[in-house]
């Protein structure tokens, strides 16, 4: 029997199909604005979170910044859940991408690219562009969700719009490996430390630690990091890829993993930094806020 956190999963996934798709946008982000009535720790993590990437921002900024990335993560939850009813042809027509070359030169070269990303606007959109339009199989790694059937459940929506799934933990670096061998674009969300242990950082003026993951398996496989961000954009999502990162070879491996890391930590600072307002990490991201 399904669990209870499945079952509210598959009917929001019901309703949201039902809202016609012009409208999906506006009414995902008024839920999603409403989440911290119903956890209001949840807003004092982003709200602290927000004051390190905007320190200058007033408090009734502030207030917007939070707002908005509420708004930008229900919409997000949205997307998600009704990408697989789209076609290829709507997925297309929703999304724009600049950088896309990048992604090309290095397939051509003969590895997958790796794309790091922060939890900033719709990143499954241009995963799904990626496998449904594109055409380019893409393998994502996502934290182990509890109970079991829900990560079982949103690795096999995820895998209906092209996204293989391998799930965070020691034991992800041989398939990402592989995948990067086959000409898979890995995406990677590296703006939040989630197993701790990570790489040490300055992050919007401020230490904390990031995953190492990206730089050590860019390091290992001879591939590149390209640091990308998913913007909404009025209904569209707004891709723009970076220009590619590579760890130095010359250097020690550790070394080259920290100092690569940092580099792509700043690159994710810059694209966090020019749409504050729909970056949603929840959580507090830096040690001295938790």
């Amino acid at each position: 029997m399904a669990s209870r956190p499945l079952r509210l999963l598959q009917a929001g996934t019901i309703l949201i199909r039902l809202v016609p798709s012009r409208l999906v946008p506006r009414v995902a982000f008024e839920i999603g604005k409403r989440i911290p009535m119903v956890r209001p720790s949840l807003a004092e993590g982003l709200s602290s979170n927000l004051r390190r990437v905007c320190p200058d921002a007033t408090p009734s900024e502030l207030a917007g910044y939070v707002e908005e990335g509420f708004g930008s993560y229900g919409r997000y939850w949205a997307d998600t859940l009704r990408l697989p009813s789209l076609t290829p042809e709507i997925i297309d027509r929703g999304f724009e991408v600049e950088g896309y070359g990048h992604i090309i030169d290095c397939i051509d070269a003969g590895l997958g690219p790796i794309m790091v990303l922060p939890h900033v606007g719709g990143w499954e959109w241009a995963a799904a562009w990626l496998g449904r339009v594109a055409q380019i199989p893409v393998t994502a790694v996502v934290e182990r969700l509890e109970p079991a059937d829900v990560f079982e459940w949103f690795a096999d929506l995820r895998q209906s719009y092209g996204i293989s799934i391998v799930p965070l933990g020691p034991g992800a670096a041989r398939p990402l490996l592989r995948a990067i061998k086959d000409g898979h674009v890995v995406c990677l969300l590296a703006d939040r430390d989630i197993e701790g242990g990570g790489q040490q950082v300055e992050f919007f003026g401020h230490r904390t630690t990031v995953p190492s993951g990206p730089a050590l398996l860019a390091a290992r496989s001879g591939t590149v990091l390209l640091p990308t961000v998913v913007y909404f954009r009025g209904s569209e999502c707004f891709c723009r890829v970076g220009a590619p990162i590579r760890p130095d070879t010359n250097l020690p491996l550790r070394q080259a993993v920290a100092e690569t890391t940092q580099t792509l930590t700043s690159e994710l600072e810059k694209l966090i930094a020019a749409q504050p307002g729909q970056w949603h990490v929840l959580q507090p991201n830096w040690p001295d806020l938790t």
